[in-house]
Order: structure tokens, then sequence, then C-alpha cells
């Protein structure tokens, strides 16, 4: 089964992270990439102000309950430098003209699942760098589910 590595980028939320912290866990992500303004946990050498990082981890920590001291995690301000080393497939969840519906896609090797802003989605520049983009299909009147939730039904869904 090809193993999964999340990419969260610019997610304002610290409890959305830590509930996808959680999730991810529970579905055995291999790994949480998290870039751009994206709230992360304390890392061991980290540059923020210790109290910053600090009151971010608890929040983080609040729904994730512990899951984001179980499952390997890193941080790039500048989304570049991690596409730069990647040489997984990109997958996103987004809607777009190019999307396909999540149920459609079978992965044949790792790869990552990039989940985006909660307001605006994945911007059209990075969504160029996909080589698929993945749509939740929608039955009601809103548009989209929260980002956390989304995350739990792609997970679910690839992990079938």
């Amino acid at each position: 089964m090809a193993e999964t590595t999340l990419l969260l980028h610019n997610i304002r939320s610290t409890h959305n992270v830590g509930s996808i912290f959680r999730t991810a866990e529970g579905f055995g992500v291999k790994e949480i990439i998290l870039s751009g303004y994206t709230p992360y946990p304390k890392l061991v050498d980290d540059t923020r102000l210790p109290h910053i990082a600090e009151k971010i981890t608890k929040q983080i920590h609040k729904t994730a309950l512990g899951a984001e001291t179980f499952i390997s995690f890193h941080y790039f301000e500048n989304i570049d430098d991690f596409l730069k080393t990647n040489s997984l497939p990109i997958v996103a969840l987004e809607q777009s003209e190019r999307s396909i519906p999540l149920k459609n896609y079978q992965p044949k090797r790792d790869f990552v699942l990039l989940l985006g802003e909660e307001v605006h989605g994945i911007e059209p520049q990075l969504l160029e760098k996909c080589e698929t983009i993945l749509e939740i299909p929608m039955k009601g009147q809103k548009e989209s589910f929260n980002v956390s939730v989304a995350a739990g039904i792609a997970l679910y869904e690839l992990s079938k």
C-alpha cells in the first residue's frame, strides 16, 4: 500500500492542525510537512520565541491529544524549499477544473497529499505543480468541508 505524506500549506487554525495530526496518526500517515504560515508544534532547534512556540504547541495539543508526538513532522517557511527536496508526486485536495473525484484515485506509489488554506484553498500556481487534483463530491449547499474534516475523508478513502 502506498504511504501518504501530508503537506499542510498556509492553514491558519491550530485546532485544524491538531485535528489533522490526530487523524493522520490514526491512518498511519508517514509524516506531516507544514509550510507557510501553518502553525507547528515546538521543534528541537525552534527559532520562535519560547513562549510563542509553547503557546502554539499547547493549542495544537488540545485537538491532537498527543498525536503530534507520535508522527514525524517538518516545517518549511517557504514551500518551495520543500518542493526542491521532494521526489514524490504531489496530489492536491481541491476543487478545480482539473480535479477528479477522490474515489477514482488509486495511488500506485507513495505520494504527498497537499491541503491548503481554509478559506481560499490552494493557490493556482501551486496547483500547477500537482500531478493530480482530487475533489470530494459535495451534495449540500456549502461548497467545501472544513480542512480537517476534508483531510479525514480523504485519508479514509485513500486507505481503502
